[in-house]
């Protein structure tokens, strides 16, 4: 229908307001009406342009460019660290709370878990240095210890959520991981790293991984390195079982010819001991007694040359008393006659220690106590 003189200052969509899509500067003068005090009210006639509708575009801009400024806050959490990046550009790093950067794109931030404990496992099969094969499983904890090189200094440092080294894997600690471990097994031979080499292994597969990494500048620190099974292939189990019993029982025998030597060696320790010491007993004993000797034969000697008559007689008595006090019988010389009268003293002395020795003894019966009484009467 035309428009006529009686509605031109009506709105051409008035009559069908229901129907018709809403005002665009009414949508946003409601909506920043609600900013009391910050935007003014709008006329009722400013639909047709003019400076309502370059207010309107004005505070338009002003929300896209406060919704657009909001894009640059971010929140770093304790166990995290912020990169910030301008036009993918390493500008710093955020330490943990909240921050703003220049919104998005300009600049943008990626977030790195900084503080936990990562892992990953690989079973393999090595050749050893003797040429035996041996199957492995490893397992390696790690951390990062700086944001901006694991981000930017090698490409795939790891993988995030996948724990196992398959073979083809493109992460650099897994292809790290395997090279350390292709180098250590390959200077080692089957026995050590089976038995006691496992802990030796480990320690030097850890170092070797940390100084690969640092070469990368990766920004990785390798926490622990475990072996977690070490045993041959499948197909030689049963020979190798007998040979580890066999080596078993030598290590047996070994020790309990130990435990037999440790047992008998020192009891002849301290037989051997005790014949040194007795032989230096020995020797003290004779030395004392020849150092005895020889002081009395100094001081025989002095006396000799004061008295020599005397002291003659005296050592005469003295040897005739030595060699008589070993002999049972007594000879004595009476002076009136020549007869020797000899004593059997040691007659005498057997029947007085018979003597003692039946008056030590308890009578065992009444009658031999009273037989013994009337004998002793008798006599």
């Amino acid at each position: 229908m035309p428009w006529n003189q009686d509605n031109k200052d009506k709105d051409p969509w008035e009559r069908d307001r229901r129907q018709s899509p809403p005002d665009l500067d009414a949508v946003i003068n409601k909506f920043m009406s609600s900013f009391s005090g910050i935007f003014a009210k709008k006329g009722s006639n400013n639909s047709s342009g003019g400076p309502g509708k370059n207010k309107s575009i004005a505070s338009l801009l002003v929300i896209v460019t406060l919704i657009w400024g909001a894009t640059g806050f971010y929140i770093v959490s304790e166990n995290e660290r912020a990169v910030i990046l301008r036009f993918g550009e390493y500008q710093r790093t955020a330490m943990p709370g909240p921050g703003w950067h220049l919104p998005r794109p300009i600049e943008t931030h990626e977030t790195v878990n900084f503080t936990g404990i990562r892992s990953v496992e690989k079973r393999t099969t090595m050749l050893t240095q003797d040429e035996n094969i041996v199957e492995l499983a490893f397992s390696v904890q790690y951390r990062i210890n700086n944001a901006e090189d694991y981000l930017f200094n090698v490409e795939n440092p790891d993988i995030p959520g996948d724990r196992t080294c398959r073979f083809g894997s493109r992460s650099t600690i897994c292809g790290v991981l395997d090279s350390a471990i292709r180098d250590v097994v390959g200077k080692n031979k089957m026995d050590y790293i089976l038995r006691e080499g496992r802990t030796e292994i480990s320690n030097t597969t850890e170092q070797l991984m940390q100084q690969v990494l640092d070469s990368y500048q990766a920004g990785i620190q390798v926490t622990t390195v475990n072996l977690q099974d070490s045993q041959p292939p499948d197909a030689v189990q049963d020979a190798f079982q007998d040979a580890t019993k066999a080596r078993e029982d030598m290590e047996r025998y070994k020790n309990e010819a130990q435990a037999y030597a440790n047992e008998i060696v020192p009891k002849a320790r301290g037989e051997a001991a005790r014949m040194i010491q007795d032989a230096l007993a020995y020797k003290e004993m004779v030395i004392a007694n020849a150092e005895g000797d020889a002081d009395r034969f100094t001081k025989l000697l002095k006396e000799y040359k004061r008295a020599p008559e005397v002291t003659r007689k005296r050592l005469y008595m003295d040897a005739l008393e030595s060699v008589l006090s070993n002999s049972s019988k007594l000879m004595i010389d009476i002076k009136a006659g020549n007869n020797l009268m000899l004593l059997p003293l040691d007659k005498i002395i057997d029947s007085k220690n018979l003597t003692e020795n039946i008056e030590e003894e308890e009578p065992s019966d009444q009658y031999i106590s009273s037989e013994t009484n009337n004998n002793r009467e008798g006599r």
